[in-house]
């Protein structure tokens, strides 16, 4: 059988799959459940393009990892076939991990536990259905391996998976100010002493790389009407756990009965292997066929969430600098309670306040490096004559308060 494939990608055309071995990772279930997760999580809601997946992300991550090693190699960077096959798989397996609604719902199906943890663990029981064959790609994923440089091209505050994402969200947003110069910066890469630099040429891409990524979080990611989405989808699913925990029948895929009848944390999820076997069966269609299905439910609360979900009827989120005092929270839940003549503890599951920090770039993890021409190594910001790019490593704190919009009257 012919595996060398080609994939025919929107952001990037075709793709080439390059070895037999990685077609054969692509094909496994636990990676073809990435096609069944979006991206972008309730952002669609806002964008209605945003219904690309977390398999188109991470072949498009691949993609990009192979033109960075060619890059790195016709530089007399050297790189084994050995490496650059660990390379690939790392960066493609980087979010096998993922549950439904990718970060959405992340430590709420499993109490405490990373996709990261996820996909380290998923990654584990690959290499022992593949005898070994990701020993390589499990050690730079961890950062284990003696050439820092292919972890960064996985994970780092420059990397192919930042690169991807920005450039494809952008692309099925239609937020023009996330697009970035992917190609650009992977001509600028190179390594000194087994870390990955830029070439002084790159300054002005890697500055419109790091302004794009704080406006697409923003503009996409941290959108009021997403984050109020979010909330509204992390209510939903909390009070039909506590339905289905206090014995009311719940229409729900296997797989989410799973998780729904029992509360999983860090420490059960790690010792009781029947937890990741359900997990790897649980994609968004789980969750959405029982938000679908709950939205006539005969429980008030879990009824009024769901329908209003599927109806696109989403509460208000207000973003402030500082938070909202005692006084006004109450007057809101006084409000909010009269509305949809709630009891006193049912007003929780329709007001809630959250508190939302970002920074496009953190000198104190895993500088970005710029190589000047005379080989001295100036971190990203030293380097810029941007005023305003050493403003963009200031964490940003924004407070959010979620309500009703019925209340708003």
């Amino acid at each position: 059988m012919n595996k060398k494939k080609i994939i025919n990608d929107p952001v990037y055309g075709f793709v080439t799959i390059p070895s037999a071995f990685i077609y054969d990772l692509i094909q496994h279930p636990f990676f073809q459940r990435l096609r069944y997760i979006k991206q972008g999580s309730m952002s669609h809601l806002v964008y209605p393009g945003a219904l690309h997946t977390r398999f188109q992300h991470a072949i498009g991550a691949m993609h990009l990892m192979s033109l960075a090693i060619s890059t790195l190699r016709n530089k007399d960077v050297a790189i084994s076939e050995a490496e650059e096959e660990a390379a690939l798989a790392a960066i493609l397996l980087h979010d096998i991990g993922h549950g439904p609604f990718s970060h959405s719902l992340e430590q709420t199906i499993i109490e405490g536990v990373s996709h990261e943890m996820i996909s380290s663990v998923l990654m584990q029981r690959l290499n022992e259905a593949f005898q070994g064959r990701l020993d390589l790609a499990i050690c730079i994923f961890n950062d284990e391996y003696a050439r820092p440089f292919l972890h960064q091209l996985v994970s780092s505050q420059l990397d192919t998976d930042r690169m991807d994402y920005l450039n494809r969200d952008s692309f099925f947003t239609g937020v023009s100010e996330g697009v970035i110069s992917f190609d650009r910066i992977i001509k600028m890469l190179y390594v000194v002493d087994d870390q990955l630099v830029i070439e002084q040429k790159g300054i002005y891409s890697v500055e419109n790389f790091l302004i794009a990524r704080r406006l697409m979080y923003w503009q996409v990611y941290l959108h009021k009407t997403v984050v109020a989405a979010e909330q509204m989808l992390l209510q939903a699913l909390r009070r039909a756990k506590e339905l289905a925990q206090e014995g009311v029948a719940m229409f729900a895929s296997p797989a989410l009965v799973h998780f729904l009848h029992q509360r999983i944390t860090k420490d059960n999820f790690m010792s009781d292997q029947s937890h990741l076997s359900w997990f790897t069966r649980l994609d968004d269609t789980d969750i959405m066929s029982a938000i679908k299905a709950w939205s006539t439910h005969d429980d008030k609360i879990l009824r009024i969430l769901c329908s209003k979900l599927m109806n696109r009827e989403l509460f208000r989120t207000e973003m402030r600098s500082e938070q909202i005092t005692s006084a006004e929270f109450e007057k809101l839940q006084q409000l909010t309670q009269v509305a949809f003549d709630l009891e006193d503890h049912e007003v929780d599951y329709f007001i809630y306040q959250q508190t939302i920090q970002n920074s496009a770039y953190d000198p104190a993890q895993n500088n970005i490096h710029v190589l000047s021409k005379d080989g001295t190594l100036l971190d990203i910001t030293a380097a810029s004559d941007l005023s305003n790019l050493g403003a963009l490593s200031k964490i940003v704190v924004k407070h959010a308060v979620i309500y009703p919009k019925e209340i708003i009257n």
